[in-house]
Order: structure tokens, then sequence, then C-alpha cells
């Protein structure tokens, strides 16, 4: 008997990491994308891929570490340009509160000195007193990551087929997995839209070797490095639905920070400044929604790099032996 196709719906982060450990698992899948060129519609293409439960659990729910640490051994196995050198978090002089509130707020870090911090990230010497240092914790390059997992799934033998667009299921018996982001906002209650904006620059002297976090009251900021002297600098978070380009006040705060952190961020070159939209529930954790054979994987706020391997492996442990994580998975009826 021929198993059933899966089709996952989306080809961002979250689809491509479900298309991926479904075949993996035996599955027959199939992965469908409403976007002509890969990547050319997702917000996971505009995304920091910090690997950070450490230090997102200074603001996001205990859910969020616990998955994002199984989500930290899970990346490595299938994509080898992880890049495990750890976070540095820093502050002004200034703002020292702030980075004593940052280490009362998480753990898995260890405490530097000025002398420790600079033997650490030596292009920092001499601009900042103390820090804290999550080793543990990872970063790639966005545009790299989702490239090589596209390839990988269709080495372990997924159909995918770009401009196609999901109108719904095509019979009772088909299963889709829906990880359509915002465009599946119609289908599921609360779904919200969050902004985010950032720029990608080239600068000839700095060299870092793992992201960096300037804490601030009001404008905090990180610079992940992306080799070949590209760095992308992000840290906005509005409320807001609006995907169009990024806006002046927003690039001068980012471009402003970064300065603030290195003067030589002010001869970079601005590659690209770019806005987009994330999806996300009242309490920015993901849901897994399950309305009979239509599994929706969605609100995966600013945790989409980190918590889309995890969720796979939950979507594909129900389908494959009916378990249910209470915490993540919602129930209802099929409609």
């Amino acid at each position: 008997m021929t198993t059933p196709t899966i089709t996952v719906a989306g080809a961002g982060i979250v689809g491509l990491w479900q298309a991926l450990t479904l075949a993996r698992r035996g599955f027959s899948v199939r992965l469908i994308e409403r976007s002509v060129e890969p990547f050319a519609q997702s917000a996971s293409a505009l995304a920091g891929a910090m690997l950070a439960p450490y230090c997102e659990a200074e603001a996001a729910d205990p859910l969020v570490r616990e998955l994002g640490l199984k989500s930290l051994a899970l990346w490595p196995q299938s994509y080898p340009g992880v890049t495990v050198k750890g976070t540095l978090v820093v502050a002004g002089t200034r703002d020292r509160a702030e980075l004593v509130r940052f280490a009362r707020m998480t753990d898995g870090f260890e405490k530097l000195d000025a002398e420790e911090l600079n033997a650490l990230e030596p292009d920092l010497e001499g601009r900042f007193a103390a820090g804290l240092h999550y080793p543990a914790e990872a970063h790639m390059a966005p545009a790299e990551a989702m490239r090589f997992l596209l390839d990988a799934i269709r080495a372990a033998g997924v159909q995918v087929a770009f401009s196609s667009t999901w109108a719904g299921r095509s019979s009772a018996e088909e299963t889709v997995i829906d990880c359509r982001g915002l465009a599946a906002r119609g289908e599921l209650t609360g779904l919200r839209g969050v902004r985010g904006e950032r720029a990608i620059v080239r600068v000839r002297d700095v060299d870092l070797i793992r992201p960096v976090r300037l804490l601030h009251p009001r404008h905090p900021l990180y610079v992940v490095p992306w080799g070949g002297r590209r760095y992308m600098i992000g840290a906005t978070v509005i409320e807001s639905d609006d995907d169009g380009p990024a806006t002046v006040r927003s690039a001068l705060e980012l471009l402003g920070s970064a300065y603030a952190l290195h003067p030589a961020f002010g001869e970079a070159q601005i590659l690209d400044l770019g806005a987009g939209v994330r999806p996300a529930f009242a309490d920015n954790v993901p849901k897994i929604v399950v309305r009979g054979r239509t599994i929706h994987v969605n609100g995966l706020y600013r945790h989409g790099f980190l918590l889309a391997p995890v969720l796979a492996e939950l979507v594909a442990d129900y389908l494959a032996t009916g378990a249910v994580d209470d915490r993540v998975f919602k129930m209802e009826a099929a409609t």
C-alpha cells in the first residue's frame, strides 16, 4: 500500500525543517512555496540566525529556553556551517545595571572582566569593563543555511515545488503541515505580526568571531558575524504588520548603536537595509495547532532558527506515535 504524501506548505526555515525531518523519518513529503525564487518572500531570510537559548531567556517564556536547548543540539547534526563560538554580552559604562539585570535573568554564562573580554574579542579591547560570555550558543549565516537545507531536502527525495500556492487540502486523506507564517493568519486566531529591521554591512577594520549583544535600556543591539567581514546588525521589535522598507529612525538607531560598539562601523559599507514581519501569538511562544489532518506550525516570533528543528521533531513524533506535548500542541476540531 502506498503511503500518502505529506504536503508541507511554506519553505521558510520552519517548512524546511519540517520537510527534512519528515523525509528522514521515512514519510513521503512534498514541499510547496508560493514564491518563484527560494526564500524571496520568507521572513527567515532576514533573520539574525542566532542559536541563543540562554540569552533569549532574558525576555522569553522558559519553554523557549527548554526547546531552544534541544534545537541547539539538533542543528549541527544536519548543517556543518553552524559556528559555535558563544555569545558575548556587553554594556556601556552608564548601562552597567543592564548587564547586572541580564545576568540575573539568564544562566549558562561566564562573567568576564576587561582583560578576559579583550582576550575573547581583541577588536573590542579597551571598550568595555566587563561582559558575559555564553559559550554554548551558536550562529550561522541564514541564506547559506537555508540553501543547504533545501539541497538536503531534495537529496532526501522530497518533491519541491516553487511558484505553488496552497489552496487547501486536496483530499480527505492528505496531511498538510502549514508553515506559511503570517499568510495563515486568517486561519489562526490571535496570530499577529511583529516587525523587525536589520542592516547588513561590510567593514574592513572590525573582526568579531561571535555575536555581540550591546545592552541599552532603549536601544539594545546585536551584531552577528557572517564571514567575509559581513555583519548583520539588528534589534528592532515593533508591534506592526507593516512589511515596508526600513525606516530612517530604525536605521539611525541600528547604525548609531553599532558605532557605539565600535567606531570602525562608521566606515562600514551598507550592503542591505531591510525589514520583515514575523508571526507571533500573544505569549510569543510557538504553537502546533492540529485540526484533523491539517497541522499548523506557527508563531515562532523571533525564534525561527532557534526553534524550527525541535518543532519538526515534535510534529514527526505526533505523526508517528500520536505523542503530544500539551505546552506546544493545541488540538482543535477539524473544519
